[in-house]
Formats: structure tokens, C-alpha cells, sequence
């Protein structure tokens, strides 16, 4: 085996050879570091990265297995946290200066439950401004003078740069399906409460959703199934039976999946290239794939979505707006400001557009779809990283709280990817993963 490249290894491979003696979680972290002193320089994915820590978590997995103690399934595999996770040995900043140096006294639930599962927290990535829009200073592990999107763009480019094989992210319009479609990765958007942001920056508790990024279906699989569950400390999880991600996800489906192609009313935003590429995968599904119209119900869903989040995000970051609004983007202020206008009796009427919604698209795929076919985004990454592009391909399925997941099928003619987004029905998201692996490999043969 070639030690030097042990940053290529796909999670589940590596947490594999961890627990069978075969490499250790030092040679693992080793690689990886190595591998961030080569490219992080161009691509500045990490707002926190302690070489020695990270060595000390590895060195400390590799003495646990040896001493005949029981290990997790992510033992030693090194996972990327947005820096809008609590942290307790490391700081988490929200990518604003007005928390610089602020470092919690507890982990975040999810960062918890990796420790649990064995992962070695390797650092901080890069997150825009409170999770919202102005940039952070990582670039597209692709092509540098692109945006690798956001608000996830640290964890999403250093996946797509294998400096790590997991990190995580989080979304609330289109902040993990969209980094991962510019930057060539798998990115998964669960269900809405099916995985607890307890001890998250919290922007809107209607939307805000936690993301997994890596490199295949298989590892978001293994680590969606290591962070879900009920936690107390999050109102908007339930006391669910554990899903076994790994198992069904690997799992050939039953029957082929028959697909609903949605191009939703933003299909003209949809760039030449983008188009083209749908075309020919639908084309190659042939009868699995059929064109659906949306629903009328849908027609006002991105003012809904806008209408929530104003409204929610201008009381979170209210203490921030009145103490420190001159410490925040021009960009921010306005949408706390646009919030702050907002009257109660249009944010309650846009909350109850959602259940209308989940109605309308429960009975799709009741009907005979496993899964919905859109875009990820409207084309490749844009060049230039003053903006994180359109997350407008997002936002409907955000709204309603539905599963989903980019695949990296197409590329552009610049050598780009476009991402393909999957979307499934609330609470199917490992048959949704299952489907996502079965036309990974259709598309890859």
C-alpha cells in the first residue's frame, strides 16, 4: 500500500484498515496533513487547523485499538467541522470578527457524537459570514478564480481537495448542496430534525438543516449514520428509531427507481451546459425518468422561504445587529434590517404554506417515484469569489424539510462540475441515499 496517499482513501475504506491493524489513524492524519501543507496555500479551506492536536487525537485512536478497547465505526478517520459548530478544544468563530478567539466550553451534539464514533476532529473550516452570503477567503479546489460556494465552502473544498475524507456543513437555502455540486463532491441535506444542531450558530430553527460532504455515497451513508438521532436539546428531532444508513444504502433497490424530472419555474436560470447535461440523462433513463410539472401550491415557496428566514434570522442575530452592526457585510445588515420588517401575520402564513406543501409531494411519491431529478445548482462554479453563486435550486426542497443530495455526473466544458440533485420524501433518506448509489453507477457504466 502506498502510505504517501492515504489522504485518497474513501472514509469507509480507511475506518476499515484502522480497525483491522492494517494502517493507523497517525499515518492516516499524517497523509492528510501532508496533504493540506501542499494545496491548502491556493485553496484556504480551514479558519482553524492545530497539526499537533490533530497528530495527538490519531496517536491516542491508534493506542486505544491496540489496548483491546472497543472503537467506533469512524475510529481515527479524520472529519472537517464548519466553524459554526461548537467546539470545545478549538475556537468558533461564525467567520465573523466579532466572535475572534471565542472557544466553547462544550462540542456541538454532532461533534459529540463523532468523538463517540472514534473521529479525529481534524479542524475548523471556512464558513461565509454567519452562515449567510459574503464570502470567506476559500477558493474552488478546481479552478481557484471560482467560488467553491456556500456557506459550507471550507468543508465542501476540503473534501473536494481530499484534505479530508468527511466534513461537515450545514444548510439553510442552499449552503451543502450547492458547495458540493461546484466542488465535485457528494453533499447531503437530510431531513429537517432527523440530525440535532444543538450548540450550532442557529439562523432559523424552520430551516436551518446540518450537512455531510465526502466523495462517494457509501461514506455520507456511514456518517449520516453515526450523527442522527434524538436529542432532547433540540425541540426539532424525534425520538425515532435508529436508521441504518449503512445497510440500506448499500443495498441494490428492488425494483429500478423510476424518477420525476422537476425543472421547477427557475428552470430558465439553468445554464446551456446544464441543460444539455439533463438531456442526456434522461435520455439514458429512458422509461425510469418522467417529466413532472410542479404544483401550483409551490408557485410562491422562494418568497415563503425568504419571508421565514428575514424573519428568523433578524431575532438570531439580533444582539449581534444593535451591539455590533459596523463589525458586519453591508450584505448581512440588510437582511437583518429586511427581516426586521417583516410582519407576524405574513411569517405565519408562510409557515403554513410548508404542511400545504408536504402534502402535495407526499402524494408524489406515494404515486410511484423514488425520487425527484433537478438540478444542483444552474451551472458550474461562477468565477470569482466575491459571491457564492445561486442557491435557488435549493430552496424549495430546504423549505419543506426534504432529503436530498448532489451527485457530481456532469462537467462543464471548462472542466467544472455541475451537480445532479436528488430529492426524496421526508424521513426516506437512506432509501434516498440507496437511490442517489444506484445512479452514481448507472451513469458511471
Amino acid at each position: 500500500m502506498d502510505f504517501g496517499n492515504l489522504y485518497l482513501l474513501p472514509a469507509t475504506d480507511a475506518a476499515r484498515l484502522i480497525r483491522d491493524g492494517i494502517i493507523g489513524s497517525e499515518e492516516l492524519v499524517e497523509s492528510c496533513l501532508a496533504r493540506i501543507a501542499e494545496v491548502d496555500r491556493q485553496i484556504e479551506a480551514w479558519a482553524f487547523l492545530d497539526r499537533d492536536y490533530a497528530r495527538q487525537q490519531a496517536r491516542a485512536a491508534d493506542e486505544r485499538r491496540l489496548s483491546g478497547a472497543p472503537i467506533g465505526p469512524l475510529h481515527g478517520v479524520p472529519v472537517g467541522i464548519k466553524d459554526i459548530f461548537d467546539t470545545a478544544d478549538m475556537p468558533t468563530e461564525y467567520g465573523s470578527a466579532i466572535y475572534a478567539g471565542r472557544t466553547p466550553s462544550r462540542d456541538a451534539t454532532v461533534v459529540a457524537r463523532l468523538r463517540a464514533a472514534g473521529a479525529v476532529i481534524m479542524g475548523k473550516t471556512v464558513t461565509t459570514e454567519f452562515a449567510y452570503f459574503s464570502p470567506g477567503k476559500t477558493r474552488n479546489p478546481h479552478n481557484p478564480e471560482h467560488t467553491p460556494g456556500g456557506s459550507s465552502s471550507g468543508s465542501a473544498a476540503a473534501v473536494g481537495a481530499n484534505m479530508v475524507p468527511l466534513a461537515l456543513g450545514s444548510q439553510t437555502n442552499g449552503s451543502t448542496v450547492r458547495p458540493a455540486a461546484y466542488c465535485g463532491i457528494v453533499g447531503f441535506k437530510p431531513t429537517h430534525g432527523l440530525i440535532s444542531r444543538h450548540g450550532a450558530l442557529m439562523l432559523s430553527r424552520t430551516l436551518d438543516h446540518v450537512g455531510l460532504f465526502a466523495n462517494s455515497v457509501d461514506d455520507i451513508a456511514l456518517l449520516a449514520e453515526q450523527i442522527i438521532g434524538y436529542d432532547e436539546q433540540d425541540a426539532d428531532t424525534q425520538p425515532l428509531a435508529r436508521i441504518p444508513f449503512v445497510e440500506i444504502a448499500s443495498e441494490d433497490p428492488p425494483l429500478p427507481p423510476m424518477f420525476a424530472f422537476i425543472k421547477t419555474p427557475l428552470w430558465e436560470r439553468a445554464d446551456e451546459e446544464t441543460r444539455e447535461g439533463f438531456a442526456e440523462i434522461v435520455e439514458d433513463l429512458g422509461p425510469q425518468v418522467e417529466e413532472v410539472e410542479l404544483f401550483p401550491s409551490t408557485q410562491d415557496a422562494w418568497q415563503w422561504h425568504q419571508t421565514i428566514m428575514g424573519a428568523e434570522m433578524a431575532i438570531n442575530l439580533e444582539r449581534e445587529w444593535k451591539k455590533g452592526r459596523e463589525r458586519l457585510s453591508d450584505q448581512l445588515c440588510r437582511q437583518i434590517e429586511a427581516g426586521r420588517e417583516i410582519q407576524a401575520v405574513d411569517y405565519q402564513r408562510a409557515l403554513q404554506q410548508i404542511t400545504l406543501i408536504h402534502g402535495s409531494f407526499l402524494e408524489l411519491f406515494e404515486q410511484r417515484y423514488d425520487a425527484i431529478l433537478t438540478p444542483a445548482a444552474p451551472g458550474g462554479a461562477p468565477k470569482g469569489i466575491d459571491s457564492t453563486g445561486d442557491p435557488s435550486f435549493c430552496t424549495l426542497w430546504t423549505l419543506c424539510g426534504m432529503p436530498a443530495i448532489s451527485l457530481p455526473l456532469l462537467q462543464s466544458s471548462d472542466g467544472l462540475p455541475i451537480g445532479v440533485q436528488l430529492v426524496g420524501p421526508r424521513y426516506g433518506d437512506a432509501r434516498l441515499l440507496r437511490t442517489a448509489r444506484w445512479l452514481a453507477a448507472k451513469m458511471a457504466s
